[in-house]
């Protein structure tokens, strides 16, 4: 098992609501796979706007609005 801490995030209602009713083996597939991102982000030798840049072009490709990505790279 690895070894963990846990921090607290604020992730938009969507996402929230679809983590609270996934089941207990579906929650830690995605803790896992946001671990892994977060890992991948901060070992970047890529600057964070760039990187900023290429999540938010990859979410645009999935079908998330300018709108939402405006507001949420404004916080």
């Amino acid at each position: 098992m690895l070894n963990t801490e846990k921090i607290t995030i604020e992730v938009i209602p969507e996402v929230a609501k679809a983590f609270r009713s996934a089941s207990e083996s579906e929650r830690k597939k995605m803790e896992l796979l946001l671990n892994l991102r977060l890992l991948e982000v901060t070992r970047s030798r890529k600057p964070l706007e760039q990187v900023m840049r290429e999540i938010a072009r990859s979410a645009r490709e999935r079908g998330l609005t300018e709108d939402i990505l405006d507001d949420l790279l404004q916080d």
